[in-house]
Parts: structure tokens; sequence; C-alpha cells
């Protein structure tokens, strides 16, 4: 897992003679600690603002008061985790040879059972669903159905799922049923895209390709930041419901929600025909319904703290920064200088330079 650098190696709060007063919020009369404790600083700092402290301790609060911190407003109320923090220090080369072996793995498999056409189901998958109809934006729907109720659901049962089987099975059955679908739905719409009745044509016009590039470009940074734990969505590490609070958090609460929103206008602009709306459509609807279900979620893995969370920050992008409940730290632009964030622009990049091999090996399959 990518866990912050700032709070590896943290010590507890040194044992003192007498009855003292922690760092942090103002305090109660009854938030006094005894010296005979020793503290740790994140559990510490949770329960001043009134918060269970059993509950995980934030990194980037603990980290905060262990240095004795207080840069501004946020960050000293801050409850959630530090997002895209990755120190190479603190990577183990073991952990990351475990991942790559994980991922050839799933990927010989996925070949194997599912995108094969002599040994895999996904070409009868694909059938099976074209055959409810001769429309492609009407198989397109239907795939994204297809591929929402069962991601989704598998989400809201995350909770319940790992108790039953743990936390790194679950996450081996979520991935190995939801990759599959999401492969399929991905394929089936480079094949089909320009099929379908068309609408506009502004590819000619002066600008629209490079506006189309850029907001595409744009869109991918604004994935979910879980997606940065790359050695738990492999369940490498223990895979976490965290709660994100700096970053892309600070402008919006659901980023991977307005990344998807951005590039479905971008590409749907760029197409222009029924194919293209209808893909937009079922995106965009599965991830507005991910706002709701995923702040329900998050509520009730983190009750009060995400409560605390939710108001300063906002769904719809820069909405609290606006209004006041979102104060940016003067080196806001930091949380962004990170490996990560190189990393999807490299990964961006290449995607786009990508696409005639994409495209190509889409044409292959005959979905």
């Amino acid at each position: 897992m990518v866990i912050s650098s700032l709070v590896a190696g943290r010590p507890l709060l040194p044992a003192v003679a007498r009855t003292r007063r922690v760092r942090g919020p103002p305090l109660r009369s009854d938030f006094l600690v005894s010296s005979e404790k020793r503290i740790d600083p994140g559990k510490a700092l949770l329960t001043f603002r009134g918060i269970d402290s059993g509950r995980t301790p934030s990194p980037f609060l603990g980290a905060r008061a262990a240095a004795g911190e207080r840069s501004d407003e946020s960050e000293k109320e801050a409850v959630g985790e530090d997002s895209a923090a990755f120190d190479l220090a603190q990577q183990s080369i073991l952990s990351w040879v475990y991942f790559a072996a994980i991922l050839g793995a799933v990927l010989f498999a996925l070949n194997v059972i599912w995108i094969d056409p002599v040994t895999g189901f996904g070409s009868s998958f694909v059938n099976g669903i074209s055959a409810a109809s001769n429309s492609p934006e009407v198989v397109m729907l239907l795939l994204f159905c297809v591929f929402a109720v069962v991601h989704s659901g598998l989400a809201s049962l995350r909770y319940a799922g790992e108790k039953l089987v743990g936390e790194r099975a679950f996450r081996v059955l979520f991935a190995g049923v939801s990759l599959p679908l999401a492969f399929t739905t991905i394929v089936y719409f480079i094949n089909h895209r320009y099929e379908g009745t068309q609408l506009w044509q502004v590819k000619d016009v002066a600008g629209v390709h490079e506006l189309v590039w850029l907001a595409s470009l744009v869109s991918f940074f604004f994935l979910y930041p879980s997606t940065f734990n790359l050695l738990e969505v492999a369940a490498v590490d223990k895979p976490k419901m965290h709660l994100w609070e700096t970053g892309i958090i600070r402008i919006t609460r659901h980023p991977q929600m307005v990344g998807q929103v951005i590039w479905c206008l971008a590409h749907t602009l760029w197409i222009g025909n029924t194919v293209a709306v209808a893909a937009s459509a079922g995106l965009i609807a599965h991830h507005l319904f991910g706002v709701w279900n995923g702040d329900r979620r998050l509520a009730a893995r983190h009750g009060e703290a995400f409560s605390e969370l939710k108001k300063r920050t906002s769904v719809l992008p820069f909405a609290a920064i606006l209004d006041g409940r979102q104060k940016l730290p003067k080196d806001y632009y930091k949380e962004f200088i990170r490996l990560p964030y190189l990393a999807i622009t490299v990964v961006t990049i290449s995607a786009y330079l990508a696409h005639p091999l994409m495209q190509a090996s889409s044409y292959h399959l005959h979905w």
C-alpha cells in the first residue's frame, strides 16, 4: 500500500512527569491527558475533536501533531488522510515483485477465461447481450447496466463481504468479477463508437481536437486517490476503505465522478453520434449513483469523521472553496507535485499514443 511519508515511524509522544495538554484544537477541562500513559498523537487529536479514539488515526493529522506544526485551519482540523503521498524509501521491493507477479497472473487468467475466443466466455457474453437488440445504443446501455449492478452491488456489500471472507479475498472477488465486465464494455464501445446516427460533426473545427485532448488529460487527474494504492488494489497489502482529505478532494469529494463526466463530454463532442451519447449517459448515471452510494458507505464506515469532512468538501468542483468551507493551504500546489500524478501524466499520454494499438486489438475480438 502506498502509505503517506507523514506517518511512518512516528514515535509516540514522550511521557512527562505531570498532567499536560496536547497541542491541537481548543481543549475543554475533560480533555486532559494523564502523564502515566503514552499517547498516539493521531488518536489523541481525533479524541479531542469528539471522535471515537478507537478509529484508525488520521496519518495526515497525526504527523502534524507529532511534528508540532500548525500551518493553517484546514490542516489543523483535518480528519482524513493525505492522498497521493508516496515515499520511495518506504517501498518494499518484494511487495512490488508480488504486484508484478499478480498483475501478470490476472492478465493471463483474463485472457484465457474471458478474452480468448476459443477458451474464454467473453464472446458468448457479448453475443448473449447483443441478441437482445440490433441497436448498438441499446446493447451499449445493457452492458453498462450489467457492469453497474455487479460493480456497485459488490461495493455495497464490501463491509459484510470483508467480515465473511476477509479484505484480501473480497478484493480478489471484486476485481475478478468487475474487470472482465469493464473490459468487455470498453471493447464494445471502441468497436461500435462510429455506428448509430450522427448528430453533429465538429472534428474539422479549429481547436476542437486540442480541447478534447486537454479535457481528456485533465479528466485523469481526477482519478479517485485510492487508485494510487496499487498494492492494495492488487491485495498485496491489506485493502482499506480510506477517508481522503487532501489534494483533489479539496476540489471535489468525488473526483472520479467529475473526471468521468469530463471524459464523457469530451469524447461525445468529438464522436458526435447516438452511440457516444448512450455510452456517456450510462457512464455518468453510474457515477452519479456512485456519489450517493459512496457517501453512504463512508458515513457507515467512518461516522463522525466523515460528517466533519463532508462539511468542508463538496460534490460540485470548487463549490466548497468558493463558499469558504474549504480553506486551501498556501502551499496547496505541493499536494500535486508527487510521483503518482507524474505517473498519471505519463500513462495518459502513453494511452493517447497507443490508441491505434488499442483499436486494432479491439477489432480483433469482433465483439
